[in-house]
């Protein structure tokens, strides 16, 4: 058993190479930006309402892209009530005000021949767009499919999607287009000791963070609910003088 310093020591590290945005080309005299946490939080069952919110609130071209197709409500409810939470995962990342701006479905195989495949769908609010939260998501998504033991991700996608194809392309994932669709697969490697202490670093630091924005949330509610009733009360006051 690792001792709690060499762990917390192994998990920081890692956590801070996981967190570390992706390159990006710039001249030789450019400082790099310092490394951004995002916290990505895994989601349960008793998210699905605000994971068909999220879904119902893409932009209609963006809902098509994600889907593959023009799906109505109707049929984003019924995919969100279809979601498997024991066999998939689900990843999502909040704003302040709790909202799910971008979510991921990392889909692992039904066939017991196909287990260590798996496919990865993402989404991302169009006000939350520039980011990188697609990107993260997917480091997220392979960091946890590595550790459940997943060699070959996939990812289907439309031709036209060119955002989602990018980040498989950045990833190192083979993209074969056929038409107006495109697959990409990538091959993942074993799991180590890295990837086991970053994923259990990034469940701790999404869990603090949502806590965080839950408590502030509900303070600035009450904040806001206090300043109603004394406008209220001074109004009241007002009339009465009068």
């Amino acid at each position: 058993m690792l001792a709690p310093s060499i762990w917390f020591k192994a998990s920081w590290q890692a956590g801070r190479e996981w967190f570390r945005p992706r390159a990006i080309t710039r001249s030789a005299h450019a400082r790099a930006p310092a490394p951004v946490m995002v916290p990505i939080r895994s989601l349960g069952p008793g998210y699905r309402s605000r994971i068909a919110a999220h879904l119902m609130a893409l932009e209609p071209h963006d809902r098509y892209l994600r889907f593959g197709y023009a799906a109505s409500d109707e049929q984003v409810q019924r995919y969100v009530d279809q979601l498997d939470f024991e066999r998939d995962e689900i990843f999502g990342i909040y704003n302040r005000r709790l909202e799910l701006i971008a979510m991921a479905h990392l889909a692992f195989s039904s066939d017991p021949k196909l287990d260590s495949c798996a496919e990865f769908g993402v989404s991302v609010l169009k006000q939350a767009r520039g980011r990188g939260y697609g990107a993260r998501l997917f480091d997220r998504a392979v960091m946890h499919a590595r550790n459940d033991g997943v060699s070959l991700m996939f990812i289907h996608a439309l031709s036209e999607n060119t955002a989602m194809l990018k980040i498989a392309r950045n990833a190192g994932a083979t993209v074969e287009r056929d038409g107006s669709e495109s697959e990409a697969y990538l091959k993942l490697p074993p799991p180590n000791l890295d990837t086991q202490m970053a994923e259990l670093f990034e469940q701790q630091y999404a869990e603090i963070d949502y806590r965080l924005k839950v408590q502030a949330k509900q303070f600035w509610d009450t904040l806001a609910s206090l300043q109603e009733i004394r406008s209220g009360v001074r109004a009241g006051r007002h009339q009465s003088a009068q």
